[in-house]
């Protein structure tokens, strides 16, 4: 079943798993006003949706997604009536939130890059738990190639996490094009499968994922990104157990043991 919005789809292939697809195949799915207000919109909604357990990201036709829409947006000076320097921070932070929103989503998102991912849709990529790319996926850090930093809404945090300062700098630097093995070869995707594969492949990871219980996954996420960002490893242990000594307490935690010993798949009740 499809929620109706005009520059996206909101669909539930399989129990559990969500597919979220960007739905403006005429411009790459670039990023719009309309697009990144109903993208903010159906983020907050998975949030609080306890029947979704994983969400898959992707884009319609041959893009992923190439960024923000230039020409939805007048970015020239005040005096030549684009936006002031208010709407542009206003612009600025709308777009940045959708990273730590999709970072702090309880469910993993699994990225499925068809196509290029630019700017913007490389931001969406990095923001992603999970991602798998097409062959023809490309990925590059669009801002420096329009005259602005390279250095824009979470890439260049993210990005040197996923692949090593070396790689990202250049990347960075560069703006030059990434295409779908080197992405691979340099730990930027998970794999690399063929086009018309994508979604199957993707699907396995999901029902991978949704086999573990929901607060196992959820304490996992959370956890994992934390653990970029804590100072020591002894503070990254003590986050770490005090998040195992919580879980210990499930009732999956019980179920799960159970099913392991009587040779069964477990029933997960998230409880």
């Amino acid at each position: 079943m499809a929620t109706e919005h005009q520059t996206l789809e909101l669909t539930r292939p399989e129990p559990g798993i969500a597919l979220l697809t960007l739905d403006r195949p005429h411009r790459l799915n670039a990023l719009s006003p309309d697009l990144l207000l109903e993208l903010h919109a159906v983020l907050d909604e998975v949030a609080v949706d306890p029947t979704v357990r994983v969400l898959v990201l992707t884009g319609r036709g041959r893009g992923f997604c190439a960024g923000l829409d230039l020409t939805e947006y007048d970015l020239g000076h005040q005096d030549a009536d684009g936006l002031s320097p208010q709407q542009r921070m206003w612009l600025q932070q709308h777009i940045a939130s959708l990273v730590p929103k999709l970072r702090a989503l309880p469910v993993p998102v699994i990225a499925a890059v068809n196509g290029p991912a630019a700017g913007g849709g490389l931001a969406l990529a990095l923001a992603a738990d999970v991602r798998v790319a097409a062959s023809t996926a490309r990925f590059n850090v669009a801002f420096v190639r329009i005259g602005l930093s390279g250095c824009d809404i979470g890439v260049s945090w993210l990005l040197p996490r996923l692949v090593g300062a070396s790689r990202a700098f250049e990347m960075l630097l560069t703006g030059r094009l990434v295409d779908a093995d080197e992405a691979d070869r340099m730990g930027l995707v998970t794999r690399v499968v063929p086009d018309a594969e994508l979604l199957d492949s993707v699907l396995l990871t999901a029902r991978a994922i949704c086999a573990n219980s929901p607060m196992g996954v959820r304490m996992t996420k959370e956890v994992m990104w934390s653990q970029l960002e804590v100072g020591s490893l002894q503070a990254g242990i003590d986050l770490e157990n005090r998040t195992q000594t919580l879980t210990s307490f499930t009732r999956d935690h019980d179920e799960a043991a159970a099913a392991f010993r009587e040779r069964r798949a477990p029933a997960f009740e998230d409880r």
